[in-house]
């Protein structure tokens, strides 16, 4: 069976966090994971649902995660701490995951949705994937990417730097690598190669 196969039916939690420059990539991922069968939740966290940037208005990014899903985004703590409880998700995405985020997730802070979300579904011990965007993660965000990789049931979708002479500590994650990453992530298996040339 092709490994997408798995996908169709799949129960997936989708978390978006305030990377906004990379809200276009994780919107379209989203619309992928819909189309392959998946039943798709979304998840923002406080930054991605209320603030407005110069990639689009709050309300914009809302309404477009909704018509791409069908869902309105959970957006608060009360909302996504049944997430566990209920076995809401076979597997939970946090696209794209922000330096912030991964610091909390390792040192198991749980103040927003998407900490929340995460917590919450690994009581079942079940497969969280990241897809990692932030400026400073072979500096600062480094040990906490180091952290969760060395923890079961997290995943990260291969990453890249995008732009190692202005942004030497930036990396992204390759977002189109996202459904095959979590394929592999429900048989336990990280998709390598992990670092993208």
């Amino acid at each position: 069976m092709n490994d997408l196969q798995k996908l169709s039916g799949l129960r997936l939690g989708f978390a978006v966090c305030g990377s906004f420059c990379t809200f276009a990539k994780a919107f379209g991922t989203a619309e992928k994971l819909v189309k392959l069968g998946c039943e798709v939740t979304p998840i923002m966290s406080f930054n991605a649902a209320a603030l407005d940037t110069r990639f689009g208005s709050a309300r914009d990014n809302i309404t477009k995660i909704t018509e791409i899903t069908g869902k309105e985004p959970l957006c608060d703590i009360p909302s996504t701490e049944p997430i566990g409880p209920n076995k809401m998700f076979d597997a939970l995405v946090v696209a794209p995951c922000t330096g912030n985020t991964l610091a909390k997730l390792a040192l198991g802070i749980v103040d927003t949705p998407v900490c929340m979300a995460v917590k919450s579904h690994l009581r079942n011990s079940r497969p969280v994937i990241i897809a990692v965007s932030t400026n400073d993660a072979l500096a600062g965000a480094a040990k906490n990417i180091g952290a969760l990789m060395n923890l079961r049931n997290y995943y990260f979708v291969p990453f890249a730097q995008d732009d190692c002479e202005k942004k030497p500590n930036s990396l992204v994650a390759d977002f189109s690598k996202i459904p095959e990453a979590v394929a592999l992530a429900l048989d336990g298996k990280q998709l390598q190669p992990l670092l993208v040339v």
